[in-house]
């Protein structure tokens, strides 16, 4: 059936959980188009470690935004949440539903509630914050940071390297904090998206990273591991931060066995599905949550009816 007015779905959800099979679902019953919201899925070379939609699958709806980039390109959330509202506006011209699909809260996050208007920070000193982490230790580095920008230092705990790189670096190519141009973010579009997140629950979800990463290296995620352990890559490439491919690359290179490698990607995945519902609980609160979801069995038809009824009712 066609979809009416200017509906759009944003289909969240931890990792494993299914959304890309729902997401086709979707796509099928309101003549839909796939745009995906998976920060490691815009690259193709790694199409089976990252979980990319089989060609079989994006055969039978329009998929957007997948294997798209080059490894040793950088897609940041402001980069993808331009060319998303892109993709959503061809959508609706041609009568089409846009379906936002990911498990990616920041990129979520930048498409509902636009981002801060951060200068382009210089590869030089992006280089220079990486440097400087590495030199200090995580727990030196947020003090360094503390005494720079003690706003944002404060939000950030030291583990936390990737944010407090961010912010090193902004101070350090702006001169203000990244607290002062979070001020100036961009108005908010949440409005106008029916928002979905699958919950499966906790042991079912698990199940399903671990059995879906050894579903990974019978259809080849080794081989992908191999083709990029031979290349000379920037070690802070975004594309490295695949799920399992730091793993497999290590077994490639004769450091540790493939059973070792594969209980440690399997751990690597849990651990990030469970910091993802985590985001979707706080930050998508508005959201149908379709509780319990079996990431395995998938979808029986209540659950299918339940789900396009909310999305018709949405628009």
């Amino acid at each position: 059936m066609s979809t009416s007015g200017r509906r759009r779905v944003i289909l969240g959800g931890p990792t494993a959980s299914g959304k890309s099979a729902l997401a086709l679902a979707i796509a099928g019953e309101f003549d839909g188009v796939v745009i995906n919201a998976d920060s490691m899925q815009v690259y193709r070379e790694l199409p089976v470690l990252t979980a990319q939609p089989t060609p079989a699958a994006q055969a039978k709806a329009p998929h957007r935004l997948y294997g798209f980039l080059s490894v040793t390109d950088r897609c940041s959330a402001g980069r993808w949440a331009e060319l998303a509202r892109a993709e959503i506006d061809a959508a609706l011209a041609i009568g089409k539903l846009p379906i936002v699909v990911g498990g990616t809260g920041f990129y979520l996050r930048s498409l509902l509630s636009g981002l801060a208007p951060v200068p382009a920070i210089p590869a030089a000193v992006r280089s220079a914050a990486q440097r400087r982490l590495a030199e200090l230790g995580k727990a030196a580095f947020h003090a360094e940071l503390a005494r720079r920008d003690p706003v944002v230092a404060g939000r950030l705990r030291p583990s936390d390297s990737q944010r407090m790189v961010r912010a090193w670096e902004v101070i350090e190519a702006t001169g203000r904090s990244l607290a002062d141009w979070q001020a100036q973010q961009d108005d908010a579009e949440d409005a106008g998206f029916a928002k979905l997140v699958i919950v499966p629950a906790r042991a079912q979800l698990y199940a399903a990273c671990d059995a879906r990463f050894r579903s990974m290296i019978e259809q080849g995620a080794l081989a992908e591991a191999r083709q990029l352990s031979g290349a000379t890559l920037a070690p802070d490439l975004p594309a490295l931060k695949a799920l399992g491919l730091r793993e497999l690359i290590a077994h490639v290179r004769g450091e540790i066995s493939l059973e070792a490698a594969i209980a440690s990607a399997q751990q690597a995945t849990r651990r990030y599905a469970k910091r993802q519902l985590t985001w979707f609980r706080h930050q998508l609160p508005d959201a149908k949550v379709v509780a319990d979801f079996d990431p395995v069995a998938q979808f029986s038809e209540r659950f299918l009816n339940e789900i396009f009824s909310f999305i018709r009712n949405s628009g």
